[in-house]
């Protein structure tokens, strides 16, 4: 049983992928987070490091999930295009 739990504790944590539409760039956020409106989140941009977006609203669109996000740090409002898989 030991040997079960040290295998699943090395198996990496997924992340939720996908795209901020305003500038195109790559996003994830990491597992275990709570996405939820009113919440907030941590997402690793690609071209701009970690950020802090709260979250004004979720939808899903087709095979994408569309959260509306406000830059904690910015005030600047985008939409993250998140993977449905």
């Amino acid at each position: 049983m030991a040997g079960c739990f040290a295998l699943l504790s090395s198996i990496p944590a997924v992340a939720w992928d996908g795209t901020n539409s305003n500038t195109g760039s790559s996003v994830e956020i990491d597992r275990g987070q709570l996405v939820r409106s009113g919440r907030s989140i941590e997402v690793y941009d690609s071209t701009e490091g970690y950020k802090e977006y709260d979250i004004d609203s979720i939808r899903r669109s087709g095979r994408t999930v569309e959260i509306d996000a406000t830059d904690s740090a910015t005030g600047e409002s985008t939409t993250l295009e998140m993977d449905d898989d």
